[in-house]
Formats: C-alpha cells, sequence, structure tokens
C-alpha cells in the first residue's frame, strides 16, 4: 500500500519521498471512508515530521491520528474488545507525551507539560471509568426478560461446568482429550458470556443514555480530585524515557525520568528483596539497598520537595508499567543517607488514573451510607485434609487437583496449595470485638463459602472483609478470583471459586473492601488499562476502595498488620468511643509504621504487601480529613 512504501522510504532516509506517499494515502483514505487507514497515515506523517524536527507539525498530525483512534474505540460495543483495541494504539500515546514533553523542554512557560499531563490520563484505564459509571447505572433496568434469563443459564451452565471438573478430577488423572474438551468448553463459555453481556449493553436504554466520561485536565485534577493535604505523582513509562509529573490543589511540575527498562530492572531487584521472608540482616540490607536504587530513579527529581513542602503530604500514586507491581510505601525516602520507608512521612493512595477517583466521587455522591459497619468471611475449609471435616470419602488433596486445568493453573505452576490460615479466624475475631454485635456479620469455616458471597445482602455493610486464598491466572484474567470454602463437612467436594466475573456482578455499598489474601492486587496488565484484576472487579461491584496485598505474606505476618489496621479504623466502636478514628488509608499508613518499628515484623515483606486503591476521604468529607503527624 502507499503507506507502507511511505515507510519504507522513511527507513531508508528519504523523508520527502515518503512524505509524498502518505499525501497520496490520505485523500484515497478519507474518501473510502477508512478511518483506521486515515489514524495511520496521520500517525506515519507525525512521526516523519517529528524526525525532521517540525515539532508543531507533527503535534497537529498526532492529535488527530489520536482522536480518531478515540472515536473509533468507542465504537466498540464489548469493554473487553475496547480495552484490547486501545492496547494497540498506545504507542501512538506514548510518542503524543514525548512530542509534548520535548516541546515543553524548548518552550518552558507554553503549558505543553500540561497537556502532555491529559494525554496520559487519556491514555490510562478508559474502560475502568465507563465500567464504574455503568456499575452505577444498574444497565439491566428495562432489558428484555429473555436476555436476562439467558445470562442466568451461562452463568448456571459455567457453574455445572466446574461441578464437573470436580467430579472428573475426583476419580484420578484426566486423559488429555478430557482436559482439552474441558478447556474448550470454558472458553467457549466465557465467550458467550461476554458477547451476551455486550448484547445486554447494546440492549439497554440506560446504557445508551451513558455518556463518554471525559479524562480529565490539569485543572480539573487540582479542582475535582486533590486537596491541600494531597499530590499526585502520575508516572508514564516510555522506551527511550520516562516522565513523572507532580501536581498539588496549587502546584504543578514535570521531570524526565530513565527508560522503562532500566526502570523495570530496579522494579525486579526491589520485588525480589521484598518477597524475602528471612528475618537476616543481609536480606534486610538487600531490601534498603534495592529501595534506594529504584527511588533514586523515579523519585530523586523530587528529593527536595518530599523533604521540604510536601513533607507529611498524602501522595496519589498514577503509577504505569512495571511500577504498578511495587508498594510505593516501602520505597527509600530520597535523599536519606539511612533507609527511610516513604510511608513514614506520606500517606499513600494507588489509583489506575487520576480521573478514576472523579469517578467514583460522581457515581456515589448520592449513595445511601450502608447501616452495618462490617460482613466478614475467613477460614474457609480448603480440603479433605482439614481436620474440620468429619468424613474422609474423598480422594486426598495430595493426589487431587484442588480443582483442574485453568483455575488453578496460576497456583500450581508456583507450587502453592490452599492451605488453612488459621491466622485469619484471629484476625476476625479482632475485628469482630471492635464492633457491636447488631452492626456485624461473619462466617467461618465450611459456611465460608461461595453461596454467602452471593446471597448475602453485602449491601448493608460499610466494610465487606474476605480473610482466604486469592489467586491471579495471567492465561484467563477471567478466572482470577478468590478461593472460598471447596469441601462440605462430609467431605464432598463444591465450588469454592469466586471468579472475576462474578465478582463483577455482586452488588455492594461498601466504603472499604479488604482482601486478606495472597496476590489480590495483582491483574492482567493491559496496555493502557493497568492492571485488570480483583481489586477492579470490587471497585465495578460498588466499593469506594479496596484494600489488597502484592505478594504473599504469611499468615501471622498478615493478622499482625490486618488486626493493628482495624484497630485503627474502628478505634473502640463496640464501646462507642469513635473520635480516634482513621480514615482507611490514615488507618494503613499508621499500622504500617508500627510494624517498621517492631523487631520483629520490621521488614517489608511483612508490612509493605498490603496497598490501598481508591478514595482516601472519608464516606461524609468534602476534603481532607486526617492530618498526618
Amino acid at each position: 500500500t502507499l503507506n507502507n512504501i511511505g515507510r519504507v522510504y522513511d527507513a531508508l532516509g528519504e523523508p520527502q519521498k515518503a512524505l509524498e506517499f502518505y499525501n497520496q494515502a490520505l485523500p484515497l483514505f478519507r474518501a473510502v471512508g477508512d478511518r483506521a487507514g486515515e489514524a495511520t497515515t496521520l500517525n506515519n506523517t507525525a512521526f516523519l515530521e517529528k524526525g525532521r524536527g517540525n515539532l508543531e507539525l507533527a503535534l497537529k498530525n498526532i492529535e488527530a491520528a489520536v482522536s480518531i483512534w478515540e472515536d473509533l474505540r468507542t465504537k466498540v460495543d464489548s469493554s473487553e474488545l475496547r480495552a484490547s483495541f486501545f492496547a494497540t494504539v498506545q504507542d501512538q500515546y506514548e510518542f503524543y507525551i514525548d512530542l509534548l514533553m520535548e516541546l515543553h523542554q524548548q518552550n518552558p512557560g507554553q503549558g505543553f507539560n500540561a497537556q502532555a499531563l491529559h494525554i496520559s490520563e487519556r491514555s490510562k484505564a478508559r474502560t475502568l471509568l465507563e465500567l464504574l459509571q455503568e456499575a452505577n447505572a444498574d444497565i439491566r433496568e428495562g432489558i428484555d426478560p429473555q436476555l436476562l434469563a439467558e445470562e442466568r443459564l451461562l452463568q448456571q451452565k459455567l457453574d455445572t461446568l466446574e461441578k464437573q471438573r470436580l467430579q472428573l478430577f475426583s476419580q484420578g488423572e484426566p486423559t488429555e482429550s478430557q482436559k482439552i474438551n474441558i478447556q474448550q468448553e470454558q472458553k467457549q463459555l466465557t465467550e458467550d458470556y461476554q458477547e451476551l453481556r455486550t448484547r445486554i449493553r447494546a440492549a439497554s436504554p440506560k446504557y445508551a443514555a451513558l455518556t463518554q466520561p471525559e479524562p480529565l485536565t490539569l485543572e480539573q485534577i487540582q479542582q475535582q480530585v486533590l486537596d491541600e493535604e494531597t499530590v499526585l505523582l502520575q508516572y508514564a513509562l516510555g522506551e527511550e524515557r520516562s516522565y513523572l509529573w507532580v501536581v498539588g490543589k496549587n502546584s504543578f511540575a514535570s521531570y524526565k525520568l530513565p527508560s522503562q527498562t532500566e526502570i523495570a530492572a530496579a522494579v525486579r531487584n526491589f520485588s525480589l528483596a521484598l518477597n524475602d521472608s528471612r528475618a537476616t540482616a543481609s536480606a534486610e540490607l538487600r531490601a534498603a539497598n534495592t529501595a534506594k536504587e529504584l527511588s533514586g530513579l523515579i523519585l530523586k527529581p523530587v528529593a527536595n520537595q518530599l523533604n521540604g513542602q510536601l513533607k507529611g503530604k498524602r501522595l496519589l500514586i498514577v503509577a504505569d508499567g512495571a511500577l504498578q507491581y511495587i508498594p510505593f510505601a516501602a520505597l527509600a525516602e530520597p535523599g536519606s543517607s539511612e533507609y527511610q520507608p516513604l510511608i513514614l512521612n506520606h500517606e499513600i493512595v494507588n489509583s489506575p488514573s487520576a480521573s478514576t477517583i472523579a469517578t467514583i466521587r460522581q457515581e456515589t455522591q448520592n449513595r445511601q451510607r450502608a447501616q452495618k459497619t462490617v460482613a466478614i468471611l475467613a477460614d474457609p475449609v480448603f480440603g479433605t485434609e482439614d481436620e474440620r471435616v468429619t468424613s474422609k470419602k474423598t480422594v486426598d488433596p495430595e493426589t487431587l487437583p484442588i480443582d483442574a486445568q485453568q483455575i488453578s493453573r496460576a497456583a500450581k505452576e508456583r507450587g502453592i496449595s490452599w492451605k488453612r490460615l488459621p491466622g485469619t479466624r484471629q484476625e476476625a475475631e479482632i475485628i469482630l470485638g471492635l464492633v457491636p454485635e447488631a452492626e456485624r456479620t461473619h462466617v467461618f469455616d465450611f459456611e465460608a463459602n461461595r453461596t454467602w458471597t452471593t446471597e448475602t445482602n453485602l449491601t448493608d455493610y460499610q466494610i465487606v472483609h474476605l480473610a482466604t486464598h486469592g489467586f491471579f491466572d495471567g492465561t484467563n484474567p477471567a478466572l482470577s478470583g478468590i478461593v472460598l470454602s471447596l469441601v462440605d463437612q462430609q467431605g464432598n467436594w463444591r465450588n469454592g471459586y469466586l471468579r472475576l466475573n462474578e465478582i463483577f456482578n455482586l452488588k455492594l455499598s461498601a466504603e472499604l473492601v479488604v482482601l486478606s489474601a495472597c496476590e489480590t492486587a495483582l491483574g492482567e496488565n493491559i496496555q493502557g488499562e493497568g492492571l485488570v484484576g480483583i481489586t477492579r472487579g470490587f471497585m465495578y461491584a460498588g466499593s469506594l476502595r479496596v484494600m489488597a496485598t502484592l505478594w504473599q505474606v504469611n499468615d501471622a505476618g498478615t493478622a499482625e498488620l490486618i488486626s493493628r489496621f482495624y484497630q485503627k479504623l474502628l478505634s473502640d466502636r463496640a464501646s462507642g468511643q469513635t473520635s480516634e478514628q482513621l480514615t482507611p488509608a490514615a488507618a494503613l499508613r499508621s499500622a504500617q509504621i508500627e510494624m517498621w518499628q517492631s523487631q520483629e515484623w520490621r521488614s517489608p515483606h511483612f508490612w509493605a504487601a498490603f496497598t490501598l486503591q481508591g478514595e482516601w476521604r472519608s464516606e461524609n468529607s468534602s476534603e481532607n480529613d486526617t492530618a498526618l503527624p
């Protein structure tokens, strides 16, 4: 094609010849209404003009190209396909941001860096913004009952398949053909379910009435998201260079950082150190050194501010790429000779984008506060070896895969089995002691099952606490979820997996969901969307914020942090003394600092895994709630 010929000439160092072919291609694409071809040509022209030093002309072309891609994206009904489509054009957003920042370097007072921040927002979590808006609209209202019946039938088929798989594996190791048949059937049912959701959206009057949520500009972020005590640190990682924008209520600055490759290497070193649970001097030194290394790459430009006018401020982190997998709380305070974790001077909150916070507030501003305090699920029964099982009818889990094929592949590949978590009962009992009996509900043992999560009226509770194993399936993220009781009292196997699509269908009015489980903060890193996983599922289901973990923490360490967290959060609510209560973000920070100050739990491995995503303000606040000490 003309476009391809143009690219060849550009690669050969003949930009003028390349431009001639692009100029021939553009009117042809416009004449036949090929908008994707038009956008590709504009993008190619922008790259060419930047290479020739014509930055303003390059900007004009990339602006036009991205506008077309964004318009085409809105024509895709399926949220999954929208996210996939958006991922394919992320390199153009990276180019767009890089171009604006180069223009800023040449013309510092022209606001190009503010434009670059807006493009960064436009490139992040667009599907999430739409899903959050959709969740509040109840798009199933007014839908043909036949479609809703189809949805229920598909869910029943998924559940039936789950039971069939459990029965098949309880009889021994299935044949390869049986495994393939199960895999294909599950894949087909998942695709059918996604296609049906798309049909429901297309038929919904409420969905049709929704407008596309617009990502925020710098001024809107300052007005709608930030308060005097909160500063946004937003990252965009790029192939050649990366960027950091630092936004306060009345301030703004931008900085150039190293390439994503260099940053990702430091992230790997830091992550390996954090996963080391040994309480040795060498492990502690490694964690400190890797924290300093990464901090030097991504926080060094703002070291003076963090130790000066930003000291004590809350940090809203919008991470990108590999930075989504690390806890900023455990990064070294830049400029300090000794390792001092960032959490000592800053409350830290995470979000997929700044616009996400504004959308959460807008969609929940008129919501009635739940009347009761907390619903707790803890200490499920995962296998027949558990002493709570009275009968041993089934095959021992040592020889029986807990659940076959895909749904536990992510765990089995890493040698993980679902072991009992007795510490979750201890932490649950501490929480229950902080809340009047009339304001709480809880389930332990066999009752901590899938039926409870799907049939209990969880909308009545401000806090939903799920203390169990979580898992992430990188091959099929829709099969990620949490593990509930997998057997009944007689030892019969039952479906105990709450999958991501089921989490999306929960109805919550929660101010907080706590996932006291392994790796619940992880997800599939879809370019342009960020980590799409369990945390996002609970935000869609209606939670203002989600507290989850980035790696596996041992049972005792988790129980220690969770107990301290709730004592800060709920104070002495059972006795009516509520004056000292903190917001979830402040309570988490306080608990983490206490563990850092304790010799037994000082390693970041134990306290830094928990992160908070979403709103930091309390339900009834319009501004900052808790000043930091």
